[in-house]
């Protein structure tokens, strides 16, 4: 069974950097693209960044960009979301999921979620 496992979050102080990590394991990791999302409470699951293995492209939302950095270790089978400059507003529970080949903004596309992973910001 393929699986997704987060890491890294926790409570930081805004202007902090903290990093998430996301371990896949049990699929090969080439055919994959893996995309980070976020929700906040109350609000719905939006995207925010995805990097795919196949063609090494890399995306962000506008809310993210040059702030958060995503790269992959493909020894390790992991995907990192580096986050900078973390801000309040960026309090949310993320998940990485993975979607065949490509990036996709629509959550439909990807195939696998992990548990998420619970990153609160405070001021």
């Amino acid at each position: 069974e393929v699986q997704l496992v987060e890491s890294g979050g926790g409570l930081v102080q805004a202007g902090e950097s903290p990093r998430l990590s996301c371990a896949a394991s049990r699929f090969t990791f080439d055919d994959y693209a893996i995309g980070w999302f976020r929700q906040a409470p109350g609000k719905e699951r939006e995207g925010v960044s995805c990097i795919s293995r196949r063609d090494g492209s890399k995306y962000y939302a506008d809310s993210v960009k040059g702030r958060f950095t995503v790269s992959s270790d493909n020894a390790k089978n992991t995907v990192y979301l580096q986050m900078n400059n973390v801000k309040p507003e960026d309090t949310a529970v993320y998940y990485c999921a993975a979607a065949p080949l490509y990036c996709s903004r629509y959550e439909l596309a990807y195939d696998y979620w992990g548990q998420g992973t619970q990153v609160t910001v405070s001021s």
